[in-house]
């Protein structure tokens, strides 16, 4: 369970590689990177979206499909190549005038650690370098790619009464 009011949640920020996807890439015979996603993952992010989070992906990566997965649930916010995460975290919060206790991010590595200073909610998956563990308010019992997003939204959902409600859950 997470300490922390999850009533005050208004933005959910995500990386990818080792988060929503897991820790091992497979390489296509074209070089480009191929990664898998959690479906539940993904059910969880899109219903974020239909209730009114602000949900953005941040990520060192650079694939299209990347892009085209997660514009596909409904996500307006998708950073690619981010070598520094801190840039797109401020542009967020300028543009939907966010506070940083209003920010949930979940990383798990070096890449995330400064970014996840910055935040009021740092979370990592139970796999994440002892680093970004150490500066998390919450772990999740889920490794990265296996459901740790779908754990922390659906957190984030149910102290907000969303979760299982209405026409966001059910399409009714």
């Amino acid at each position: 369970m997470i300490n922390y009011d999850l009533t005050q949640i208004k933005a959910l920020f995500f990386d990818v590689d080792g988060v929503l996807s897991a820790e091992t890439i497979f390489l296509h015979p074209d070089g480009e990177p191929m990664r898998s996603v959690n479906i539940k993952d993904g059910y969880a992010l899109q219903l974020a979206v239909k209730c009114g989070l602000h949900v953005a992906i941040i990520t060192g990566g650079k694939t299209e499909a990347v892009r085209k997965r997660y514009e596909g649930l409904g996500i307006k916010d998708v950073y690619l190549g981010a070598a520094i995460k801190t840039r797109e975290y401020k542009e967020l919060l300028e543009k939907y005038n966010l506070k940083p206790e209003e920010v949930l991010y979940m990383g798990d590595d070096i890449p995330d650690y400064e970014v996840m200073q910055l935040v009021g909610l740092p979370c990592c998956p139970a796999d994440a370098a002892p680093e970004i563990k150490a500066i998390s308010k919450y772990i999740s019992h889920r490794q990265g790619g296996y459901g740790c997003g779908r754990d922390v939204i659906e957190q984030v959902l149910k102290a907000q009464g969303k979760w299982m409600a209405g026409q966001a859950a059910f399409g009714w």
